[in-house]
């Protein structure tokens, strides 16, 4: 499948298109990924760096189970990028979780690095079953004019 890539910049103004993954994943593999905000974290920050998106900061917050005792609570959490942003959040008891990755294209078309960010954490969480939309955000914003 081919991966539509985004003009970079058009006469008159500035192309800011990027690419926003946005997915639904089921069934995934049992385990620390989905259950431990700490070993997600590490997951997400560490695909991003790998495929050379800019972290400006993260955040990840670990939910207590839904009855104390019986299952493990879900994680979600955050990757603020220069480029944009990676979100997940996480359902153990269901074996589940949702993923966002969004990058924009403004010094530098990143579609393949949101590409590469989303199968990093495909590879990882192993899911079954995967809903999967592709949006391309964005469009021409005009030069501001000095006066």
């Amino acid at each position: 499948m081919q991966i539509p890539t985004a003009d970079l910049c058009l006469e008159g103004g500035i192309e800011v298109k990027g690419l926003h993954i946005i997915a639904d994943l089921y069934n995934c593999q049992k385990g620390e990924l989905l259950a431990s905000s700490a070993h997600l974290r590490e997951l997400c920050v560490k695909a991003c760096r790998d495929v050379g998106l800019t972290v400006l900061g993260d955040h990840f917050y670990q939910f207590d189970g839904a009855e104390v005792g019986t299952q493990d609570g879900g994680a979600t959490g955050a990757v603020v990028l220069a480029e944009s942003h990676l979100a997940i959040h996480t359902w153990p008891e269901r074996d589940g979780a949702t993923l966002d990755v969004y990058v924009c294209n403004y010094t530098a078309d990143n579609t393949q690095k949101a590409e590469s960010v989303y199968q990093a954490l495909i590879k990882a969480l192993k899911p079954g079953d995967v809903m999967i939309e592709r949006v391309q955000r964005g469009r021409d914003l005009p030069v501001k004019r000095v006066a």
